[in-house]
């Protein structure tokens, strides 16, 4: 009398769709996202990890350990290479967003050192559709508005009297972004808030959030541009808020 097989014993489970990629999936996109926009990327990956790996060779020919300085090299080389795709990938992304609406605000969702923002625009102007954007870290307030210079100033200079009025300690920094003169482009965002003198500790800047929550918004709230994270085109970086 013989068995019938059982069925679906080595049945490969379903993937599941809500399952992030993993670090090589994640690289591999980086990787296309970058050689998308600039056709010159793997030359320039292949040069960076060639050239560091020639330089070790030839200093270990010169001072002796010829293997493990080549080996040194290599490493040395690789690591150039995946600092330099993330920069190729954080610049594809930002010519991707370049144009969408909340483009700037999803830019400064990037800066996570020791900041948090929110996930929506706090203002918005109903007939130009200029937008203010909010985050909150150490240094303070941060503002920063998105639309033409001299339309966008009078709808983040009303904000920020807003927030100086209901915290009157607090320091507030304003910023415009856009590609007119005076204006922050998408690249200098995130190292213009960065550089801010810290003048809070962390008990302080929840106690700013919470008294933010009160201030509530203007307008409606359009959607910020999904797509890939600049951040998250930096290897070994720790996307992690508040720290």
């Amino acid at each position: 009398m013989s068995e019938e097989p059982r069925k679906g014993l080595f049945r490969r489970k379903p993937k599941d769709p809500n399952k992030k990629p993993g670090r090589l999936a994640q690289m591999k996109q980086v990787y296309e996202l970058s050689a998308k926009h600039n056709k010159a990327t793997p030359w320039l990956l292949a040069a960076a990890i060639l050239g560091c790996t020639l330089l070790g060779l030839l200093a270990g020919l010169l001072f002796g350990g010829a293997v493990f300085t080549t080996i040194l090299g290599f490493m040395v080389g690789l690591l150039l290479g995946m600092f330099m795709l993330g920069r190729f990938a954080e610049t594809a992304a930002f010519a991707q967003m370049d144009g969408q609406p909340g483009a700037f605000g999803a830019v400064l969702n990037t800066a996570r050192r020791g900041y948090l923002m929110d996930d929506k625009p706090i203002a918005i102007d109903p007939k130009s559709r200029d937008l203010v954007f909010r985050s909150t870290g150490r240094a303070g307030v941060v503002l920063l508005s998105e639309g033409p210079k001299g339309r966008s100033a009078k709808l983040l200079a009303k904000e920020r009297k807003r927030h100086e009025r209901i915290l009157p300690n607090v320091p507030v920094h304003t910023f415009q972004g856009g590609n007119e003169e005076g204006q922050l482009k998408m690249k200098q965002v995130v190292p213009a808030v960065q550089k801010l003198p810290r003048k809070l500790n962390k008990t302080e800047v929840l106690a700013v959030r919470n008294r933010l929550a009160a201030l509530g918004t203007q307008g409606t709230r359009p959607p910020i541009p999904k797509g890939i994270d600049p951040n998250k085109a930096r290897p070994n970086h720790k996307a992690m808020r508040g720290r």
